[in-house]
């Protein structure tokens, strides 16, 4: 064979290892590269107990229940199936009925979930207080642009830029 040839060969099985590294790779890692799942996902693949992953949804109005000074149980929903979270921490100021949450932990039973961490979720017309102020400074302030959270107050601090 001729070095051209064997060039050849060689690139070629290169090409085929890497190929097969990449296919083994994605095959190991295909429930893990999921985000988050949601309560019909959770409910319907059942994972096994103590298998560590996020659940994300809605948190059910009227159920979160608080136990003691800083345990909380909740059911995340997605308007199909249920899942009961409980939570031992500070939770998120975000959070609240009705909103959107993603939290990481564990099984710990059938539609049950222990979670080690919570982020609450805000919808996209969240605007910071100093934006908001530096636009009701600019003059381009539109009361309907942001959400109650990220609105002005008179105890804010003046922005010192303008946004244009």
């Amino acid at each position: 064979m001729r070095r051209k040839g064997r060039r050849l060969v060689l690139i070629g099985c290169a090409l085929g290892v890497a190929g097969l590294a990449a296919g083994l790779t994605l095959f190991a890692l295909r429930d893990s590269v999921v985000f988050f799942y949601g309560p019909s996902e959770f409910t319907q693949k059942a994972p096994a107990f103590g298998t560590r992953l996020r659940i994300g949804g809605l948190v059910e109005t009227g159920s979160v229940a608080h136990v003691g000074d800083a345990t909380v149980h909740f059911v995340v929903t997605d308007n199909v199936k249920d899942v009961m979270v409980s939570y031992t921490g500070l939770l998120p100021d975000l959070f609240r009925e009705g909103q959107g949450v993603v939290a990481e932990g564990v099984v710990s039973g059938p539609n049950q979930f222990l979670a080690d961490s919570v982020l609450a979720k805000h919808d996209e017309s969240y605007m910071p207080r100093e934006v908001a102020d530096a636009l009701k400074k600019s003059g381009q302030w539109r009361p309907g642009e942001a959400s109650a959270g990220g609105a002005p107050s008179a105890s804010a601090a003046p922005a010192t830029t303008a946004i244009r």
